[in-house]
């Protein structure tokens, strides 16, 4: 009787434990109903309306900044530096003594030729005079007048030697960092410093041939650093009239107004901005994901509610982009004016879970930011 007892209540328990257990997975079976039913929780994010906007139309590469004139200077003859009459970063004027190479030996020797020439001129003189008496005859003034030509010649290429020991501005600039010194031997065309005018600068471009039609003398350029900020505009000042066979592409040159800011070599981007002007949709740059397999955006689209109320939710479509401006990027195919994209939040979305729209701390996108340096 007592086992009988036993095995009852451990009927009794497994029962009730049964039960319970039940109850409980009936609970998560109907709170798991319920979730299904209300659907994923919304996602709190920032949104912009896609806007129609009215853009210039440009054409932009990549450039160098040039000067109208610049040279490295070097000497002529070979030498010893027996004088330096410039500084590193001084600005020169047009002629103005640089170097001057050791010419002591040159200098003897253009005396000794100085003073035969100078012999040779009274001889010269004497004869013409004993001539005109008939005291010799002309023979013998023929012979006076080639000697002193052919020492006055001598005099004379013995100076221009001389001269070619002195490195003279060819033009009137800013000189570089000196590369001699005092002393020094100099090999024939030994750099000495780089001369540069004190010119406009200009930069060379190229586009490619299908643009060539759109370009024109005169026509606005500016000249962007590598963060997009504007140094200068200038204007299109040449344009080659030949296609390079190989690239297909026009070589343009640009005049700059002269700025401190621009130094030969320095790259810039370069914009031509065209006559024409375009209406393209614009949106913020943040609503673009990029992908391996495109660029997409999510679009906030109003959808009702179990409940009746109207709600928002994600659909993610793909797009075509094109330039970018500032803070928006054009959108070629893919998003109409007037639909509202996701801007802030993208990243942790996906199609139809439901949306919170805050744009209370979202920033006012521009086409030309100027965040402040803090």
């Amino acid at each position: 009787m007592r086992y009988v007892l036993t095995a009852v209540a451990l009927l009794l328990v497994v029962a009730t434990l049964a039960g319970l257990k039940g109850a409980q997975i009936a609970r998560l079976m109907e709170y798991g109903e319920e979730a299904e039913r209300a659907g994923p929780p919304p996602e709190v994010v920032g949104t912009a309306i896609a806007e129609q906007q009215t853009w210039e139309v440009t054409l932009s590469a990549v450039a160098s900044i040039a000067t109208g004139r610049g040279v490295a200077l070097s000497n002529d003859t070979p030498g010893i530096v027996s004088r330096l009459h410039f500084e590193s970063g001084a600005s020169v004027k047009t002629g103005q003594l640089l170097v001057e190479l050791d010419s002591d030996v040159e200098r003897a020797q253009l005396r000794a030729l100085q003073a035969r020439r100078d012999l040779a001129e009274r001889n010269l003189n004497r004869s013409r005079y004993l001539v005109s008496t008939g005291a010799i005859p002309q023979a013998q003034l023929d012979n006076d007048e080639a000697a002193f030509t052919s020492q006055a010649a001598e005099v004379k290429a013995l100076v221009e030697q001389i001269e070619r020991k002195r490195v003279r501005a060819p033009f009137s600039g800013k000189i570089g960092i000196r590369e001699v010194n005092l002393g020094q031997y100099l090999a024939p065309g030994t750099r000495i410093a780089v001369l540069e005018a004190d010119e406009p600068e200009y930069v060379d471009f190229t586009l490619p041939q299908q643009h060539l039609s759109s370009l024109a003398r005169g026509m606005p350029v500016r000249a962007l650093d590598s963060t997009g900020a504007l140094l200068v505009e200038g204007s299109i000042s040449a344009i080659d009239p030949a296609i390079d066979p190989i690239t297909r592409s026009v070589r343009v040159r640009a005049s700059l107004p002269e700025d401190d800011r621009l130094r030969p070599g320095m790259f810039v981007q370069v914009e031509v901005v065209l006559p024409q002007r375009a209406d393209v949709v614009t949106i913020p740059l943040t609503a673009v994901l990029r992908a391996p397999y495109g660029d997409s955006v999510f679009l906030a689209e109003p959808r009702p509610a179990p409940e009746g109320a109207p709600q928002k939710v994600a659909r993610q479509v793909f797009v075509r982009v094109g330039e970018t401006r500032g803070d928006f990027v054009s959108i070629l195919e893919g998003i109409t004016p007037g639909q509202e994209v996701v801007v802030a939040g993208a990243f942790k979305l996906r199609n139809d879970i439901p949306l919170i729209v805050d744009n209370s701390v979202a920033p006012e996108p521009q086409l030309d930011p100027r965040p402040e340096d803090r």
